[in-house]
């Protein structure tokens, strides 16, 4: 059986704006998303609440404890009606390759390119669900470099970039090689064991068994509690990318992505929000449709606490 709220989905724009027009319609919507099977009141337990109608507010019928709808959510403290994000964020998810700062300022009217990049940044704190499963079976990990401005050196020698660790789920198909399950990625402080493996079991099931190069800070996993294999290869790129396929095809996608959408200026502060809404793409692009992205999105939203500005100008994490 179908959830609820991923029934009754829109089409297209035109559809969207019928079913999620107005701020009632959207309330609506995030009321079922916070209380997916039915209200509960966090005071006495009760079922049943009367909903305000010029307040964000839901109230026990039993003791009147209120609720506010936006309290612990992205859209805490908003003072936008909900059919403005609502629309944002339908706008963030049926984009195939995403939607930059000044064209969603462009879609929506907004005033300013300020009011766009911090809706979109608080929008990213919810692609990344709480509590979600980590990658299982067979992985292929390897880090690599993308342009942002940090300085110094990291990595395996590199100046002004920042290191990102990725793992993807990578399975040997019958008749097409790799078939790609889901996928991590991770800014990192550098390639170092301590930062490659805290990654991989952060976000890693033991015992999976992990592919990488033969890098030495990959070296200690077994005794981590993978099944290591290990490639040794070359500094050669297209080797690389023949012997370890699913990731470097991640990687190439990542940094298509960034370059086309976001014309490469992301700062190292900030990479780590953009790879978040690679990876919420990534792995929902079997997805039947956009408005499934929507649905899901919106359901993160409702279970992920609010940002300030100052938190997202200074890159503080989710």
């Amino acid at each position: 059986m179908a959830e609820p709220l991923f029934t009754d989905l829109p089409r297209d724009l035109p559809s969207f704006l019928e079913r999620f027009g107005t701020d009632a319609q959207c309330r609506a919507h995030l009321v079922r998303a916070r209380w997916p099977e039915s209200f509960r009141c966090a005071e006495c337990g009760h079922d049943r609440a009367w909903s305000h109608k010029k307040r964000l507010i839901e109230e026990c019928r039993a003791c009147g404890k209120q609720h506010s709808i936006l309290a612990g959510t992205i859209f805490e403290q908003t003072k936008t009606g909900l059919a403005r994000w609502f629309l944002a964020i339908y706008l963030v998810t049926s984009s195939k390759g995403g939607i930059s700062a000044l064209e969603l300022q462009r879609q929506m009217g907004f005033g300013s390119y300020g009011t766009a990049w911090t809706w979109l940044h608080k929008i990213r704190r919810a692609m990344i669900r709480p509590g979600r499963e980590p990658l299982a079976d067979r992985i292929e990990a390897d880090e690599t470099l993308v342009g942002g401005t940090r300085p110094g050196k990291r990595g395996r020698g590199a100046e002004g970039k920042t290191v990102v660790a990725g793992a993807v789920e990578a399975e040997r198909g019958q008749t097409r090689g790799r078939r790609l399950g889901r996928l991590r990625l991770q800014a990192v402080p550098d390639a170092t064991k301590a930062s490659l493996e805290g990654f991989l079991e952060a976000n890693v099931a033991k015992p999976a068994t992990v592919t990488t190069d033969g890098l030495a800070s990959y070296r200690g996993l077994p005794e981590a509690g993978y099944v290591h294999e290990p490639i040794n290869l070359t500094r050669s790129w297209g080797e690389a990318s023949q012997r370890l396929p699913a990731i470097h095809l991640v990687f190439g996608l990542v940094k298509r992505w960034l370059l086309g959408t976001h014309h490469g200026a992301v700062s190292a502060k900030h990479l780590q929000a953009y790879l978040d809404e690679h990876v919420f793409r990534f792995n929902r692009r079997t997805a039947r449709s956009p408005a499934h992205r929507f649905a899901r999105l919106v359901q993160h939203a409702v279970q992920t606490k609010p940002t300030t500005y100052r938190q997202i100008v200074h890159g503080a994490p989710a």
